[in-house]
């Protein structure tokens, strides 16, 4: 994976385009004139967050909350995402609670 980082303009969902820099991911290609679409990216986050999800739901805490950080990549003229860290190793962070709920009264 290079190290070099490109700026690019991103199409978001509404229409409205952004720049943001992103780490190419195969060969040399030219993503100067191209604006990319950052709906890709959502359904990646949608992704993930279902499988944590699955994974989680069996455990029936009473809160959760999962961090990730994702770089943004430029593959073959599409815009992906890198679940990374700064030091280029994977980085997750889980959160489970599980807390006593308040009784009821019956009166």
């Amino acid at each position: 994976m290079s190290d070099r980082l490109e700026r690019i303009p991103v199409q978001l969902p509404n229409g409205r385009i952004i720049h943001v820099e992103a780490t190419p991911l195969g060969g040399e290609e030219e993503v100067a004139f191209q604006t990319l679409k950052f709906d890709e990216i959502g359904e990646i986050i949608k992704g993930l967050a279902s499988t944590f999800t699955k994974s989680i739901e069996s455990l029936r805490p009473t809160r959760t909350g999962v961090e990730f950080s994702l770089e943004l990549g430029v593959e073959t003229g599409k815009l992906t995402a890198l679940l990374v860290q700064g030091s280029g190793k994977a980085n997750l962070k889980v959160m489970l609670e599980w807390g006593q709920s308040k009784l009821e009264l019956v009166e």
